[in-house]
């Protein structure tokens, strides 16, 4: 008998070794770095692809890597009480039989390969992955087979299981891995804004960054040629919008290096300028156009300056390539730009604001979290949530900061002073 027992041993951890080879391919393949495994696949690495392949069809892959664990594991046992049962006769052999396949299954072949998989998930999937679709391509009838049966009894149910990928899940994954990372100390504050404002472009639209139509600069087409080009030098910025008669008849884009051009081809002379060769086209969108879209678009048409008018076709504002990129890398500043149009720290630690600052831009600047998606301006949000247009010297508290209508001109909100956050706000005055 005992020589039944040594015999049956070396048989037992050959199939524990299997079964354990199972339990690690199951928890790797699940837990590796699906955006590691696709640059590693890029570089040409064989075994990334094929783990790349299997996780593709992550149903089919674990119902084969189970089908297989199970099968191993149950013979195991049955070898195993077989051969006790001849040994110890009646209940008491089937006893220690489990006893003995319960400790050696949860040590071996559960709880250490899988450890180990958890610690090097991306090595131990790639070492695994060609014993893994062999064992997948095996047992693929099989696992359609039982695949069809499990979801035609879920059914029953009422529980309806499709391949529809949640397009947002990627998003959501890789949003969560950067805050993950943030909190343990691992990104930089910066870098994660700068991570979340790329997550962010395809939620926002161009109305939400774009500089209003109240704080356009604009050049009037019909000036003469000197007081034109007074006008350019003296606005800080290359690009701005050229309306005849009326501000709101855009009839096209200046652009100052176009003004050097011609000035070069007219000899220096100023008033010899043609004012109608250096006007460019303009690009009107409409203002519910998303962020993302729009960055292609400017990549794609190789311009930076676009015009945004509403359902109706009136001008709302312009939105330029500089302004998406603000809400990714932050404010670009130059030698021509201030801090923050329009913001202005005071001693006590509040903030004189215009009322046409985008909420985005002084949240920003002053690290605040005031929302912007009622209103896109700080005197919107005020609007917003008084539901009325406050007069001068009204004073409202909501989102921790007190909010003071310093000027009014007819019914716009043109100056504030806004509060450092509050440690107990109260009710609004």
């Amino acid at each position: 008998m005992m020589g039944a027992i040594l015999a049956l041993a070396p048989i037992v951890f050959g199939l524990l070794a299997i079964s354990a080879m199972f339990s690690a391919a199951e928890t790797s393949l699940t837990g590796a770095s699906r955006a590691r495994m696709h640059q590693l696949e890029r570089e040409g690495d064989r075994a990334a692809k094929r783990v790349n392949k299997l996780t593709s069809d992550q149903e089919t892959m674990i119902g084969a890597v189970l089908l297989g664990n199970n099968l191993i594991n149950i013979l195991a046992s049955a070898l195993t009480t077989e051969v006790l049962t001849a040994a110890i006769p009646g209940p008491w052999g089937v006893a220690a039989a489990t006893a003995i396949m319960t400790v050696l299954v949860l040590v071996f072949a559960e709880v250490l390969p899988k450890t180990l998989a958890i610690l090097r998930s991306d090595d131990v999937a790639r070492f695994l992955s060609g014993p893994t679709l062999l064992v997948v391509r095996l047992f693929g009838p099989v696992i359609y087979t039982i695949q069809f049966i499990v979801r035609r009894t879920l059914r029953l149910f009422g529980v309806k299981l499709d391949m529809e990928v949640d397009v947002l899940a990627a998003h959501e994954e890789i949003r969560g891995a950067v805050e993950y990372h943030h909190s343990e100390g691992l990104v930089e504050e910066r870098d994660r804004r700068m991570l979340g404002g790329v997550l962010d472009l395809s939620d926002m639209d161009v109305a939400q960054v774009m500089v209003h139509r109240m704080s356009i600069d604009m050049l009037d087409a019909d000036l003469p040629p000197r007081e034109f080009v007074t006008a350019a030098l003296e606005s800080d910025h290359t690009r701005m919008p050229l309306y005849r008669g009326d501000p709101e008849n855009i009839i096209g884009v200046f652009h100052a290096k176009d003004l050097l051009h011609a000035l070069a081809e007219a000899d220096g002379s100023v008033d010899g300028l043609d004012i109608e060769k250096i006007i460019r086209e303009p690009w009107f969108i409409p203002e519910t156009t998303n962020l993302k879209d729009q960055l292609n678009a400017f990549l794609k048409r190789q311009t930076h300056f676009a015009l945004v008018v509403d359902e109706y076709g009136a001008l709302q504002g312009l939105v330029t390539l500089e302004d998406i990129l603000e809400e990714i890398v932050g404010e670009i500043e130059d030698e021509h730009d201030t801090s923050l149009p329009g913001v202005r720290k005071q001693p006590d630690g509040s903030v004189s604001v215009d009322g046409s600052v985008a909420i985005r831009d002084l949240n920003r600047a002053m690290d605040w979290d005031l929302p912007d998606d009622q209103a896109v301006t700080v005197a919107g949000l005020v609007i917003h949530e008084a539901q009325a247009i406050p007069k001068i010297g009204q004073t409202f508290i909501f989102h921790r900061h007190r909010f003071q209508v310093v000027k009014r001109v007819r019914n716009q909100i043109t100056a504030l002073r806004i509060s450092a956050p509050l440690e107990n706000p109260n009710a609004s005055d």
